[in-house]
Parts: C-alpha cells; sequence; structure tokens
C-alpha cells in the first residue's frame, strides 16, 4: 500500500484533464490555411474597394461629362433643337454612372460609416439623371414637333390624335422629373465631401429647373385634347383685359369673344361689348358674405368688376354665369389676356388689320389700342367697339393657323410665365389641374399658393389714365436670418400722362370726386397676407400706410389708397415673410411689370 500520495489512478485521471487544458498544438498545415484565410479575406476587400474606388471614378467621368449641359438646360421650345442634340451624348453619361453605381458591390458599400453618405450621393444623382434623360428624349422630340408646327393640320385645325399621343410622353417625363426632383433635393451636400457637394448642388439646382419646366405641361397635357374639342365641341369665352382701367389680373373686361372649338378647329361665333352686357340689379351668382364685405355686390353685377378678385376662378364662374344669364348656351371655360399679351401673340401671328383702315404690328398695338383709340373715338362705344375688333381679329387669326408656329408658342409662355393668359375649365377634372399651374390664377382657392402674399391693383378714377401708368415691383433690406426673416417690397408707380389729358372727358380722364382734379389718378392697392398670416406691414412713401381691413379666404386683406397727379411718383413699401430664405409674391400685370416677382436669399 502506497501511503505517500493518491491512489494511482487518480492520478491518471488529474493527468488526462491537464492535458486537455492545455492548448491544443496548431500544426504547419493549419496554420498556413489560417493565413491563407486572412490573405484572401484582405484580397478580397482589397478588390471590393478597388472596385468601388474604378466605379466611382467610372460614375464621376460620366458625370462630369454630364456637367456642362447640366448648367444650362432648359426645355423649353427655344433651345430645343440645341437640347435634343445634347441628349443623344448625354444619355450615354448618364447610363454609365447609373451602371456603375448600382452594382451590388457598390450597393453594399454604401453601409460603410461616412464613406457610404458619399457613395449613395452618387448613385442618386446618376440614377435620377439616367431616368429624367430617358424619358427626357421624347419630351424634347415633341417639344421639337411642337415647336415646327407638327401639331397643326394643313387647314390650321391642332392635330388632336397626335397631341394625345405627346400628352402621354409629357405626362411620363414630368413624372420622372418630379421624383427625380424629390430624390436629389433629399441629398444634403454640407454632409458631402467637397469635390462632391458643388457637383450635388448643381444637379439639384437642373432637376429642380427640369422639374419647373415640365410641372407645368405634365399637369395640363392630359385635358389639351379634350379642351381642343377633340371629345366633343367646347365654348370658350375670351376676355380681353384692358390695362388701361386696372384690376388685378391686369385689367377690366373691355370684350367677350365665344369661340367654339371642335375637333382642333378654333372660330369664333360670337362677340360682345360691356355696353352689350350692362349692369344687372343684383349680382348674378350668390356672393359669400366675405366678398360682400370686400367688394360690394358690384363684385357680381357688372362684368367688368367680376375681375376685382384676384382669384381667377371666381372671376371666370360670375363670368360664365353672366353670359349664361345674358346670351344663353353652356360656357366650357374661360380665358383671359391683356395687351401686352396680344401684343407677342401679333408678333407670331403677323399684322392683324386696323379696324380705321392698314394694319398694327406688335410693336404699335398697345399703343393703338389703349392710348391713340381714345384719341380718335372720344365716343366710349367707338373706342369700345374698335377694342373688340381687333380682339376678335387675332382670335380668328389663332384659329386659322396663321403665323409661325414657334413663336406663337414661345409667345404663349412668355404670357402665362408673366400671368398675363388665365384659363379656367368648368369641368372639375381638368379644372383642378389647371388651378395647379401658375396659368389657372387659383390665388386664392388653391392650396399650392397658400404661402403666398400678393399685392394688387385696381383702378379707382373710373378712366382710362392706367396707360399711362409705369410700376415695377423691386426687394431690398432683406434679413434672411433670426427666427421672422422678411423681406421689404417695393412697388414704385410712376404716373406720366401727356399733357391736357385733363380735357379728354370723363371717359379716358375718368371722374375722381369732388375736390381731385381732373387727370388725377386714383388707385386702390390691396395687400394680401398669406393664407392664416400675420397682417403685412405697409408703408407709403416712407409713412405707415393703413386703410380698410378685410379677410378673405383666410387672408388678410388691406386696402391702401393711392393718389398720383401727372409726373407724380410714390413707393409703397410691403414687408412680406421668408420661407425657406424665398418669397413668391403675385402682383398685377402692368405694361411695364409682370404678374409676380420672387426673391431668394443668397
Amino acid at each position: 500500500m502506497d501511503t505517500t500520495g493518491a491512489p494511482a489512478e487518480h492520478d491518471g485521471a488529474a493527468l488526462a484533464v491537464a492535458r486537455r487544458a492545455e492548448p491544443t498544438p496548431v500544426g504547419p498545415r493549419r496554420r498556413r490555411a489560417l493565413a491563407w484565410t486572412l490573405v484572401l479575406l484582405v484580397v478580397l476587400v482589397l478588390l471590393a474597394v478597388g472596385w468601388v474606388a474604378l466605379r466611382a471614378w467610372q460614375a464621376a467621368s460620366a458625370l462630369q461629362d454630364a456637367r456642362a449641359w447640366l448648367g444650362d438646360v432648359e426645355l423649353d421650345a427655344a433651345s430645343v433643337d440645341a437640347v435634343t442634340d445634347d441628349l443623344d451624348a448625354l444619355r450615354e453619361s448618364t447610363q454609365r454612372a447609373a451602371a456603375a453605381s448600382s452594382d451590388p458591390v457598390w450597393r453594399a458599400a454604401e453601409g460603410l460609416p461616412w464613406a457610404g453618405d458619399q457613395l449613395e450621393a452618387v448613385r442618386v444623382v446618376s440614377t435620377s439623371l439616367d431616368a429624367v434623360v430617358a424619358d427626357s428624349l421624347p419630351a424634347a422630340t415633341d417639344l421639337r414637333a411642337l415647336a415646327g408646327g407638327g401639331l397643326r393640320l394643313p387647314d390650321g385645325r391642332f392635330d388632336v390624335a397626335a397631341l394625345r399621343e405627346v400628352a402621354a410622353r409629357v405626362e411620363t417625363a414630368a413624372g420622372t422629373a418630379a421624383d427625380a426632383h424629390a430624390d436629389v433635393a433629399a441629398l444634403d451636400p454640407d454632409a458631402l465631401v467637397e469635390p462632391l457637394a458643388d457637383p450635388v448642388r448643381q444637379v439639384q439646382d437642373a432637376l429642380a429647373r427640369i422639374d419647373a419646366g415640365l410641372g407645368p405641361a405634365g399637369s395640363v397635357a392630359g385635358i389639351l385634347p379634350g379642351m381642343l374639342g377633340g371629345d366633343g365641341p367646347r365654348t370658350y369665352l375670351v376676355l380681353a383685359l384692358n390695362t388701361a382701367e386696372l384690376r388685378p389680373p391686369g385689367g377690366i373686361v373691355g370684350t367677350v369673344v365665344a369661340v367654339r372649338v371642335d375637333d382642333g378647329a378654333v372660330s369664333l361665333v360670337d362677340s360682345r361689348s360691356t355696353r352689350d352686357l350692362p349692369g344687372l340689379p343684383a349680382a348674378v351668382a350668390p356672393l359669400t358674405s366675405e366678398e360682400l364685405d370686400t367688394w360690394g355686390p358690384r363684385l357680381g353685377r357688372w362684368i367688368q368688376n367680376a375681375v376685382l378678385t384676384p382669384d381667377f376662378p371666381r372671376a371666370a364662374e360670375l363670368v360664365a354665369a353672366r353670359w349664361a344669364h345674358s346670351v344663353g348656351g353652356t360656357v366650357d371655360g374661360v380665358v383671359a389676356t391683356d395687351p401686352v399679351a396680344v401684343a407677342g401673340l401679333v408678333a407670331a401671328t403677323g399684322s392683324v388689320a386696323d379696324p380705321d383702315g392698314g394694319t398694327l404690328d406688335a410693336d404699335g398695338l398697345v399703343d393703338a389700342l389703349l392710348r391713340d383709340s381714345y384719341v380718335r373715338h372720344p365716343d366710349p362705344a367707338a373706342a369700345d367697339d374698335y377694342f373688340g375688333a381687333v380682339a376678335a381679329s387675332l382670335v380668328a387669326s389663332v384659329g386659322a393657323g396663321t403665323g409661325d408656329s414657334q413663336a406663337l408658342l414661345l409667345a404663349s409662355r412668355r404670357a402665362v410665365d408673366e400671368r398675363r393668359v388665365r384659363v379656367w375649365s368648368a369641368h372639375p377634372d381638368e379644372q383642378e389641374r389647371l388651378a395647379a399651374t401658375v396659368g389657372g390664377g387659383a390665388f386664392t382657392s388653391s392650396e399650392l399658393f397658400a404661402d403666398q402674399a400678393g399685392v394688387f391693383l385696381a383702378d379707382a378714377t373710373q378712366g382710362k389714365l392706367g396707360a399711362y401708368l409705369s410700376t415695377d415691383v423691386t426687394f431690398r433690406d432683406a434679413r434672411c436670418t433670426g427666427p421672422s426673416p422678411t423681406v421689404d417690397v417695393v412697388l414704385h408707380l410712376d404716373f406720366r400722362p401727356p399733357d391736357g389729358v385733363e380735357t379728354w372727358g370723363p371717359y379716358v380722364a375718368g371722374t375722381p370726386g369732388p375736390e381731385v382734379a381732373l387727370g388725377t389718378l386714383l388707385t386702390n392697392v390691396s395687400v394680401w397676407s398669406a393664407r392664416d398670416g400675420a397682417p403685412l406691414v405697409v408703408t407709403r412713401d416712407g409713412a405707415p400706410a393703413t386703410g380698410r381691413v378685410t379677410t378673405v379666404a383666410g387672408r388678410t386683406v388691406q386696402e391702401v389708397a393711392s393718389r398720383l397727379t401727372p409726373g407724380q411718383t410714390q413707393d409703397l413699401v410691403v414687408t412680406v415673410p421668408l420661407q425657406d430664405g424665398a418669397a413668391q409674391l403675385w402682383t398685377t400685370p402692368t405694361l411695364t411689370s409682370p404678374g409676380a416677382v420672387s426673391y431668394r436669399c443668397e
């Protein structure tokens, strides 16, 4: 018996446990396998990094090829030929960029901290641009056909069948542009490396321009065939607004021309002056309490005053109701335009007949309509007839398909951009789309313009002295930072009628009222806040300006009086809030300034 330690079998068990606790020796073969695995992983990582770097270089190179085009891109009729030519080369560049930044390795690398944000920005920009260019090609081709007269048939009719095909492609292009704009706008350039940040900002600006250019076209393209009589005859009222007597959309209703459109053919069917549509004893349609408080029953009693409201859909409804009341028949829509827009159209269609003999060209049209006609025709009836005859002659020219189609398209676009053309449809589905565009003039009736303020002019002299009023709207003293950023809007008025205008009779000099000299121009300036916005602060020649205050559609309306004697100037300053560093202001289109201005902080 061993008395010096544990039993032998216990020693054996302990030895086995001890041996199991020791590290297992790694043989040469296993060490080599582990080393090769590590090397393989490093190689794969390096290959992935190299692959992404190569693809990044390819994408950056392709996007660099597109940068010059992006700086000047405008999808309009003026540059459509150059755009179409450039798009072929651009398409190849954007395809390369999109392919380089969309493979699985690239997408996996987007999960990396910091670097992934840079890679994601390149992919979003590349694929967005590629989608826009792919859909812009047919849209630009369609614009070329439109600009070249491809949508007008030899007899002057609009080719409604061709227009339906064009509309479908333009709608697709507009939707793609809107999606791409939203995706790229969501990127934060400040979070990107500087070599990438500036190109992203440039693409954001370019896609914003493309979206702004195609968006309105996409909104109305689908309804144009129906509006042009493709689904049955339509009757429209064309309002010739007289800027010599201002109203918020441009001027009083001078003449109403009824136009029939049937399968693309445009024809004149009736024309009425305001003498033919005299004031009614009561409003032609029920007015709201806000309308009565702001304008009284005159808004619905006289067709000239239907445009006292800056909301064109409401004005058009009242005009259509008046036509149905006094003339009869169905009205499918209303279009309004002013002499400046008419002059642009005459430049495209060619001279129109002068009712007094000879012809009128674009350069002399405004003077002939708003100034000379009142000298040659002191009788108001004769002056109205002259105005109406010129308006009817222009409608007939457009309907006959005369003039240069591209020039006509450009003139129409310029007039819409300057708010000199407004369109309303009696068909709800069409009106919904029109109201979403600036051409719809839906200042108070569309949610899209709820945060935009307005400054509008309405003549209070009851004459035609507005033909000698120059207006200018500018911005100054922007306060772009702080809790309540604002900018001052300056409305400059300059009244310079010819000597002796006060002797031209009340039809021109007006009836300014007692203790006001003939030849004095009285204007009501109405200042509209944004919807649910605070009343705007107004000064006149540096002093606080106040007047009657009402509310319309959630907007505060302040009416400020302006009085100008011949040769006098006046500045009205309105302080408006900035939204994201920008302000869009609606105003009255006059002979010297458009119906909208905008400001953006630098």
